[in-house]
């Protein structure tokens, strides 16, 4: 009787640890740390229809990461990338005009991407590729207060489409909660545009504008909890 006792104690416990990985019709929510790191490359700056042999770069920035997934099947799920606003500085790769920070720009990047996983279902660790889209908005750009003294004016970015993919992994804690980190690859190009009014430099309410491949790689290291 004793053994049975011990025997149907140790199968409970082993059923208890099977079966907690994701399954048709779960719902994931995901919160943590997104930092967006650019891999970024520009056209020279444009003023006035002159080439001034310099382009831009922009800095990292981290920010509160949320995702929400849902899976459509065993092995396949639906996720939607959300986050609070990126900050970003935007510098010139050279100095020549003595300028120093040139301004800021805040966005967010909404990706929605398609998941494959590949673990069995009874697998504590559950790793995934995927393969989506994203939508990046630019908003609040703006020159430094330096900048603007100096004339320039009407930052503006506009906004982006492009793909995204991605790698990362779940690593189930028990049938509820999991640890997550992916890294995602996001196509991210702007056209940006600005005014320069300064008598000292001969420019006179002059357009400029400058071509960004932002294109980030972004990092996401959260704590998951599934519906």
């Amino acid at each position: 009787m004793k053994k049975s006792i011990i025997t149907v104690a140790i199968l409970t416990a082993l059923a208890s640890t099977t079966a907690i990985a994701h399954e048709k019709g779960d719902i994931l929510v995901r919160v943590g740390l997104t930092t967006v790191a650019p891999d970024d490359s520009s056209s020279n700056i444009s003023l006035a229809g002159g080439d001034l042999g310099f382009g831009v770069s922009v800095d990292s920035n981290t920010q509160i990461g949320l995702n929400l997934a849902y899976f459509i099947t065993d092995k396949w799920n639906i996720e939607v990338l959300a986050a609070t606003p990126f900050v970003h500085d935007v510098n010139v790769n050279s100095n020549p005009l003595g300028l120093e920070k040139l301004g800021e720009v805040t966005h967010l990047p909404p990706s929605l991407t398609a998941n494959y996983f590949f673990a069995e279902k009874d697998a504590a660790f559950q790793p995934y590729i995927g393969l989506g889209l994203n939508y990046t908005i630019f908003f609040d750009e703006e020159f430094t207060s330096t900048n603007e003294g100096i004339g320039f004016s009407d930052l503006d970015l506009d906004s982006s489409f492009g793909w995204t993919a991605q790698v990362g992994f779940d690593y189930m804690l028990n049938k509820d909660w999991f640890i997550n980190a992916s890294a995602r690859y996001i196509d991210i190009s702007t056209d940006a545009s600005f005014t320069l009014n300064n008598a000292d430099l001969g420019a006179n309410n002059a357009p400029g504008s400058v071509s960004v491949d932002i294109n980030p790689y972004v990092y996401t290291l959260s704590v998951g909890y599934t519906f």
